[in-house]
């Protein structure tokens, strides 16, 4: 494949994993999570836009590599795991802070990690290294996964 090829189809990976980011950003903080009681160890709302934008590029990169291995056909699971997570991605924005049920949230955001754990083993069968893009994903969504239980339990 050309080299213009393979930075257009990078583009369009990285480019999937942010408009994900782009329809998750609908549903922003408000007034209703600054309300919420939150355990002392809940990051700064700051942190939180910069660190999702290094995940999106890092996931966009991992499906890159995968895509690039085997195409669609070649990494089919694969492909089809990261893009169903991305979906339960910008699923649990909407759960969360559009319809602010973190209840309902802290049940999908379980399916989401446990996805992205699939998605992480699918990756890694196809290129060993590639899992590796994932792990930081992985780390934190279960930290998120925490948070978001703890305050549907703190906020009931």
């Amino acid at each position: 494949m050309p080299t213009t090829a393979r930075i257009l189809a990078l583009l369009g990976w990285i480019g999937i994993c942010f408009l994900v980011a782009a329809m998750a950003s609908q549903f922003m903080l408000g007034e209703w999570y600054a309300g919420l009681r939150k355990p002392v160890w809940t990051p700064p709302n700051w942190l939180f836009g910069p660190v999702w934008t290094l995940l999106y590029l890092m996931m966009g990169i991992a499906a890159w590599l995968v895509w690039r291995q085997g195409g669609f056909s070649g990494a089919r699971l694969a492909l089809g795991l990261f893009l169903f997570q991305l979906v339960l991605n910008g699923l649990w924005s909407w759960l969360f802070f559009g319809l602010q049920r973190p209840g309902l949230a802290s049940i999908e955001i379980s399916v989401l990690w446990v996805t992205i754990l699939a998605s992480l083993i699918a990756f890694w069968r196809i290129i060993p290294l590639d899992g590796i893009f994932l792990i930081p994903y992985a780390v934190w969504v279960g930290f998120a996964a925490f948070l978001n239980i703890t305050l549907f339990r703190m906020n009931r």
